[in-house]
């Protein structure tokens, strides 16, 4: 009869991953059209379906293999955090990381510990265990919050390092603080619990170590065909994370993550392919755990919650955190706003809940009844935090000083007349424009007229370390080598997003034995004219030459006095702007500005670019 009741009203497996999926997918692409940040509305969704209206619940409907898959999925998402942390990355942020890593964990540590014994009113048992959990920022929420804040480069490191970094080191403080209560409470002796933590951390060091160097000679020799390079590398992450968690509990978190920065670091030709697939199956991994988590929520434990547990929140979020930040950052060199901007910025995610959860459970059984109020605690402190960075990180990252441009501006690829006199126009439109070129020469006039440039390849270390890419939404690929163009609109075309990569037409896109699939290359710019023709047309007297639109002189009005002008770009009245493709539509509301390129009255003397 127990069963009965228990499967009543139960939906299948299958029906429950396909409703997790397309929340989950769905919150993420709502959350894009509105600019929202999606894990407030993977969190909502949770809630509603969870309990609120109680069409799904985890445990009922997933049943026992909820914890599996949520500690899997978890593994997962360390080890691609742990594949983005490139030591050539840290830079100067490496003094900021380090103290942020091996002083500011013990300082969060027991910072927090003290927030939860005094202000929440845990035991010390209870609250030495939940504050070394508390140690983690989130990767699962702060590497979303950085794809959407766009902030400058060295805070943003140092955010997604200590998140990344502290994660497992959270979980095993976590271990650690149990295994002392373990002793205290229970027969278990000392030199046993210590042993037992030594031996799994030696064992998950080696083991993500080992993998990750064995993967990354495997793949260097050519051991494993291109094809089976993605299975296997999930396929030896499982195997790793299995094997350290079995030894000791939670440490696989250590495991994978050394194994992902271990390949991070290898140098590997596949491993651009490697990491852009594992960031699509960690989207999916990160909205299907935060929606699993929300919607298995125990309501009876959170109604244990009171005002204090409101105290507690402020006090980490207000005190703990900027005050365990600051300290560890004293002297550090890092200027004051980048610390502050860090020390404010502290949201938690899902494995804080998950690892809090199974604590919490474990210190019941031991007889602790305030770990009751872990679970709870832990799920209020990640709602607060999520909602409050998600929605106050990019515009307290903007009033800093620390984000990138609010309006979104435009990557010039290339000095020639032509795309000297293209930023010109944008630089007077108030479009941030940068261009560059990997001879100096060619930015001659563009230095004269004030823009922005850099010399050197916009593909190189150099570039990825010194840009600040973040400021700026558009690529335009406009040298006068076609393959450079196609090769470079390729590579970036995942990061600035297909849609917001152009190139120029090629020389010979007419014949079919230079045409390029549709895969390679970007979106054809403006004009439908070769380089060389347009530095042509500059030279005979053509300009860009900006318009506005209003209700009395409409966009079909532009288009009857200049019917021979090419249109090149729309500029909205907040400042963004859309180039345009040949024979696209153009939203020509009022207010909007018209760039374009047309015949001025007199020409303009030929400038051939400086060698």
């Amino acid at each position: 009869m127990a069963v009965e009741g228990l499967a009543e009203g139960a939906m299948s497996p299958v029906l429950a991953f396909a409703l997790v999926g397309g929340l989950g997918v769905g919150s993420q692409w709502l959350a894009w059209r509105l600019r929202m940040p999606a894990i407030v509305l993977m969190l909502l969704a949770g809630i509603l379906i969870g309990p609120v209206l109680g069409v799904f619940n985890p445990a009922r409907d997933v049943g026992p293999l909820l914890q599996p898959m949520i500690a899997i999925a978890v593994a997962i998402i360390l080890f691609e955090g742990g594949m983005t942390l490139n030591f050539h990355s840290l830079n100067d942020a490496a003094v900021g990381v380090k103290r942020l890593v091996f002083l500011g964990a013990p300082l969060g540590w027991m910072t927090s510990t003290l927030a939860l014994h005094y202000v929440a009113g845990l035991s010390w048992e209870s609250a030495a265990v939940f504050g070394g959990i508390m140690i983690v920022t989130g990767p699962t929420v702060i590497a979303p919050l950085l794809r959407t804040s766009r902030l400058a480069k060295r805070p943003a490191a140092l955010l997604q390092w200590e998140a990344i970094v502290n994660d497992p080191i959270g979980a095993l403080a976590a271990v650690l603080a149990f295994e002392v209560v373990l002793v205290l409470n229970t027969a278990t002796a000392v030199n046993v619990a210590i042993a037992d933590l030594v031996i799994g951390i030696a064992v998950a060091t080696a083991l993500g170590g080992a993998a990750g160097l064995g993967l990354s000679r495997a793949f260097r020799r050519a051991w494993v065909p291109e094809f089976m390079k993605v299975p296997v590398l999930f396929g030896l992450l499982l195997g790793v994370f299995g094997l350290s968690d079995e030894v000791l509990h939670e440490s696989g978190l250590l495991a994978v993550t050394i194994m992902g920065i271990v390949i991070a670091n290898a140098n590997l030709p596949s491993y651009t392919e490697m990491r852009r697939f594992k960031e699509h199956a960690t989207v999916l991994l990160v909205s299907g755990v935060f929606i699993l988590l929300a919607a298995g929520l125990n309501v009876e434990r959170l109604a244990l919650l009171d005002w204090s547990a409101v105290a507690f929140v402020l006090l980490v979020i207000l005190v703990a955190r900027p005050a365990s930040v600051f300290i560890s950052l004293l002297g550090s060199g890092i200027p004051f706003r980048e610390q502050l901007l860090v020390a404010l910025t502290g949201p938690r995610g899902v494995v804080l809940v998950a690892v809090a959860g199974l604590f919490g459970d474990r210190l019941l059984n031991l007889g602790f009844e305030d770990a009751a109020l872990i679970g709870p605690l832990a799920f209020a402190l990640v709602s607060f935090s999520v909602v409050l960075h998600g929605f106050t990180l990019a515009p307290f990252a903007r009033w800093l000083g620390l984000a990138g441009a609010e309006t979104p501006g435009v990557i010039v690829l290339g000095g020639s007349n032509w795309t000297t006199a293209f930023a010109e126009a944008l630089k007077k439109a108030d479009v941030p424009v940068l261009m560059i070129d990997p001879n100096f020469g060619h930015l001659r006039a563009a230095r004269t007229a004030g823009i922005a440039t850099f010399t050197g390849d916009i593909l190189s270390e150099a570039a990825e370390q010194r840009l600040e890419f973040v400021s700026y939404a558009t690529l335009l690929a406009a040298t006068d080598n076609d393959a450079y163009n196609t090769l470079v609109t390729t590579d970036l075309a995942p990061e600035f997003g297909r849609e917001h990569v152009y190139q120029i037409k090629r020389e010979a896109a007419a014949s079919k034995r230079h045409q390029l699939p549709s895969t390679l290359g970007g979106r054809q710019f403006g004009p439908d004219e070769t380089h060389a023709k347009l530095e042509q047309m500059i030279n005979d007297g053509w300009g860009f030459r900006i318009t506005r639109l209003t209700e009395e002189f409409t966009f079909d009005d532009w288009r009857a006095k200049r019917p021979d002008a090419h249109l090149i770009a729309r500029i909205a009245s907040n400042g963004t702007i859309k180039l345009i493709s040949k024979d696209e539509e153009v939203n020509g509301a009022p207010g909007v500005r018209i760039l374009a390129l047309r015949q001025q009255d007199e020409p303009r003397e030929s400038q051939p670019p400086a060698a």
